[in-house]
């Protein structure tokens, strides 16, 4: 079976337990994914359906061979443990369980182009009358030695809309009748995004 599903964000909320404790939680619409296809380590799973006429005609034809009316909108490959689904099957939310630690991966939001202080959370210079570099970098590197910026230097420039995957993260409810799962803390993305839900083994950072 595979380790994962393909989802979309759908925003957060909160729950309640018996005891009143309030858990903060992000509402995915995790599946149904049909196999498309299966190799020998990995499963190809796909999400959504897209329309006849915005598909290429290899999408077609490889929906077509795993006995799907439409080709889907989102492909993508997760890792195979224990027995190979069946190509043309479907995994729904079923494959997670209450207390399952998994990680999520999305696009984050996109910022645009930002300084450094909104960037990576430099203080900035002094704030008083005449100071011309509130938020400026200040020094990027001596000018003798090595006269030029190391790289990787922490610099303006574009952020977010980028690959993040959040770990550590726990499912705290399954919705199998609307296809939903709840999962503690947030992960990356704008509302109504794609991300993957996989299975985490092992320990995690946040352990």
């Amino acid at each position: 079976m595979t380790t994962g599903l393909i989802g979309r964000k759908l925003g957060m909320t909160r729950i309640f337990a018996d005891d009143g404790t309030v858990t903060p939680v992000t509402v995915v619409e995790a599946g149904p994914c049909p196999v498309l296809q299966v190799q020998a380590d990995r499963v190809q799973l796909g999400f959504g359906q897209r329309k006849a006429k915005r598909a290429s005609k290899a999408a077609l034809g490889h929906a077509k061979a795993a006995n799907l009316e439409a080709a889907p909108r989102v492909l993508r490959e997760f890792p195979l443990a224990g027995d190979a689904p069946e190509v043309g099957s479907t995994v729904t939310v079923e494959l997670f369980t209450p207390g399952d630690r998994v990680k999520v991966t999305g696009t984050s939001k996109g910022r645009g182009f930002q300084g450094v202080v909104h960037r990576y959370g430099f203080g900035g210079g002094p704030a008083s009358h005449g100071s011309t570099r509130h938020r400026r970098p200040g020094s990027i590197g001596p000018g003798t030695n090595p006269s030029r910026v190391l790289k990787g230097k922490k610099m303006p420039g574009h952020q977010g809309a980028a690959r993040h995957t959040e770990l550590g993260l726990t499912v705290m409810r399954v919705d199998s009748e609307q296809n939903l799962l709840f999962i503690r803390g947030a992960v990356p993305g704008a509302r109504n995004g794609i991300v993957t839900i996989a299975k985490q083994g092992g320990r995690s950072r946040h352990d």
